[in-house]
């Protein structure tokens, strides 16, 4: 099985993990059929400016996230504007 790495704000929601509360099976459906819908089902291979990358790879780990994922979430904002 794959171990999974959290973000420090994952590890600070699991820290608190006390404070949830359960919802309804209707809420959990819904809140399963979001998740799905953002799962990744495709691979995309780009060249960029080697400066570029490496910028975008500084402001990933100042967050951090890994640079891939901060670079998906880029294009999923500016997909969905």
């Amino acid at each position: 099985m794959r171990r999974i790495k959290l973000s420090k704000y994952e590890k600070w929601i699991e820290g608190h993990a006390d404070e949830y509360v359960p919802v309804s099976k209707e809420d959990h459906q819904s809140i399963a059929d979001i998740i799905k819908s953002y799962r990744k089902n495709a691979v995309l291979n780009i060249r960029v400016n080697s400066t570029d990358l490496q910028c975008l790879k500084d402001k990933a780990k100042k967050l951090g996230v890994k640079y891939q994922t901060f670079i998906s979430q880029i294009l999923h904002q500016v997909a969905q504007s």
